[in-house]
């Protein structure tokens, strides 16, 4: 847009995109003001089993745009769950925010609860806490606890900060668990205990502010 001259600021065209701004006042598109960013939102789904966390899924399976429902703005999942994974995933419009949320460094704990099958005793699950190598792959520290237990059939809760790529299922696999239904409850102060599958309800303003105050800042790079 740069290249063709349809960017101005102050009424000057820009010429180059190596262009520093403050803010967008004076920037037109087209002779058109730029409207400044909207504000920061944030909203808890409820995501249902059976769907991907993904705008597209080239082999058509389902995915949480499918099951949105209407009226919401272009929204982006702050982190993923797994397409039989349900619960909390929280949406929002600002990418800054997505990040910020899902950095490690900011430690922002995920709660789950997990149904497997198999064999686990307690101690094991608090050696999790020390982390764990699974294939190469390191999984830090986790919070495990033994819930209720039925014959080999058992509820186990759950506590991370990290969210790698399929790491609850993994780990508990990895302790010989068979898990037949994994949700996830709560995402920092965020829960789903209000929602049903497929519902969303937005964070309060006031609410998203004092929780972003309480966020470790990411190291400084040196």
């Amino acid at each position: 847009m740069i290249a063709e001259g349809r960017i101005a600021l102050d009424g000057d065209v820009l010429t180059t995109p190596a262009t520093l701004l403050e803010d967008l006042k004076g920037v037109t598109v087209d002779g058109k003001p730029v409207a400044p960013p909207a504000a920061a939102r944030l909203w808890r789904f409820y995501k249902p089993a059976g769907c991907l966390t993904a705008a597209f899924d080239p082999k058509g399976r389902p995915t949480i745009y499918d099951r949105l429902p209407g009226g919401l703005p272009r929204v982006m999942p702050v982190g993923r769950l797994d397409f039989m994974t349900e619960g909390l995933l929280l949406l929002t419009n600002d990418g800054e925010l997505k990040r910020q949320l899902e950095l490690p460094s900011t430690a922002v704990v995920r709660r789950y609860r997990a149904r497997a099958f198999g064999d686990v005793s307690q101690a094991q699950l608090e050696e999790l806490s020390e982390g764990v190598e699974i294939e190469g792959i390191r999984y830090g520290s986790i919070d495990a606890n033994l819930e209720r237990r039925t014959g080999r059939n058992c509820w186990i809760e759950l506590a991370l900060t990290e969210g790698k790529n399929r790491e609850v299922r993994r780990v508990l696999a990895h302790l010989g668990l068979q898990v037949s239904r994994l949700i996830r409850t709560s995402y920092g102060p965020f829960t789903m205990l209000d929602l049903d599958p497929g519902q969303v309800g937005e964070v309060q303003r006031e609410e998203l502010f004092r929780f972003r105050q309480t966020l470790k800042a990411p190291p400084v790079k040196k």
